[in-house]
């Protein structure tokens, strides 16, 4: 099973950027109304909303908190370095969890959290 997500935005062109800087990602696919990115196996899909051609549950935007990407990494340190030097502001500072997790987060153009872990804890 591969597990792959996507966000319906009104921010479609600053959501694509974003995301092509923050996970260093390639463009595999895009129309005016959707965009589909691949960084390694991992793919994300962003999509207009309100469109007539989707059924009405993929229809309304993403409102932002109480959504959040998990983007598990080998060395967060270097991730947390990269994205500093990419000027994209740090929401929350990288970490060590109780449960043996490492992580640092940003936000999205939508408000949706984007969290870096290194899992140490529960596998």
């Amino acid at each position: 099973m591969k597990i792959w997500s996507g966000i319906i935005t009104d921010k479609l062109a600053t959501s694509r950027e974003f995301y092509l800087k923050l996970l260093d990602a390639e463009v595999l696919f895009e129309s005016e109304w959707f965009v589909l990115l691949t960084s390694g196996d991992n793919q994300l899909g962003l999509m207009l909303p309100n469109l007539d051609n989707q059924a009405p549950m993929f229809r309304a935007p993403v409102k932002g908190p109480g959504v959040w990407l998990a983007i598990d990494v080998d060395d967060v340190d270097a991730h947390y370095r990269r994205v500093k030097s990419l000027g994209i502001p740090i929401a929350l500072d990288i970490r060590d969890e109780p449960w043996g997790d490492r992580h640092f987060a940003v936000t999205d153009p939508n408000g949706i959290g984007v969290d870096f872990v290194r899992h140490q804890g529960v596998e």
